[in-house]
């Protein structure tokens, strides 16, 4: 048994190590790009298939047999219908790859960060203390232009004053997100992707929703402030973090809007 394993360890080479490496990475982000999604439901559903396929033919079903092997054959078309919006999150995530260099997020200036950050984190602490609703989205890398044009273009500095008076309640913009893209409010009134994701908190309601949604498709930050608890969340990579206080809300907000040097590559599939 050694020789034989010394005789199959002696015809290994390097590079078969580097592409078995390369493979475990890749398949590695790909679980890491579909967990907590619904591609996980559907996966489980395609390996009962496979499994039954292969009992029925084992057993001589030969019926069945044949009807789930052409239920397979559709299935090979209908796999990207079923999965496109994690294949859409794979392409945006592989689209914004740098292998070397800089991975530039939306602001260009790192010195232009704390003010707006700063404009921010007042309005939504007026806004969270009123429990006043509002909905604020921070374009990073991925453009929002498609989510920009369903609102009112404004084009604006940022300041606190703007926020809290652009979501106070019974105001032609109040409803809808606000969408910040290089550090000016670009528009108002946005309507946002609602997440399908069935294990949010089901008490989330439709702001929430929307915050998660847009952040599962780009990388975004979304800020919510909620009307009925006024409690601030900050989404992220479709994921929620809720009951965020202030002092931390900005210090989230500063390590998300920050360049950093990063390999984008060994960033793509991972969960925020």
């Amino acid at each position: 048994m050694w020789n034989t394993i010394r005789q199959v360890l002696a015809q290994v080479r390097l590079i078969d190590l580097i592409d078995i490496a390369i493979m475990y990475y890749v398949f590695y982000r790909l679980i890491n790009l579909i967990r907590d999604t619904r591609a996980v439901q559907l996966i489980k559903g395609l390996v009962v298939l496979l499994i039954t396929t292969v009992l029925s033919d084992r057993f001589g079903l030969w019926t069945l047999n044949w009807l789930l092997t052409r239920a397979i054959q559709a299935g090979l078309i209908a796999i990207p219908i079923l999965f496109w919006p994690e294949l859409r999150r794979a392409l945006e995530q592989l689209g914004r790859a740098r292998f070397f260099g800089k991975r530039i997020n939306f602001i260009p200036d790192p010195l232009e960060v704390e003010p707006l950050v700063t404009s921010i984190v007042q309005a939504v602490g007026i806004l969270s203390k009123k429990r006043i609703g509002a909905l604020i989205i921070l374009e990073r890398e991925t453009g929002l232009t498609e989510y920009t044009e369903t609102g009112i273009a404004m084009d604006a500095l940022v300041t606190a004053e703007l926020l809290t008076n652009t979501f106070i309640p019974n105001t032609p913009l109040h409803d809808g997100a606000v969408i910040i893209r290089h550090g000016r409010l670009t528009a108002a009134g946005c309507y946002l992707p609602l997440s399908v994701n069935p294990d949010i908190n089901k008490e989330l309601g439709t702001r929430h929703r929307a915050a998660i949604g847009v952040t599962e498709e780009t990388d975004a930050l979304a800020l919510v402030a909620s009307e009925e608890t006024g409690k601030i969340s900050l989404a992220e990579g479709g994921r929620l973090t809720r009951n965020i206080d202030i002092k931390a809300l900005e210090q989230l907000l500063l390590e998300g809007l920050k360049t950093e040097r990063v390999s984008a590559f060994l960033q793509w599939g991972a969960k925020a």
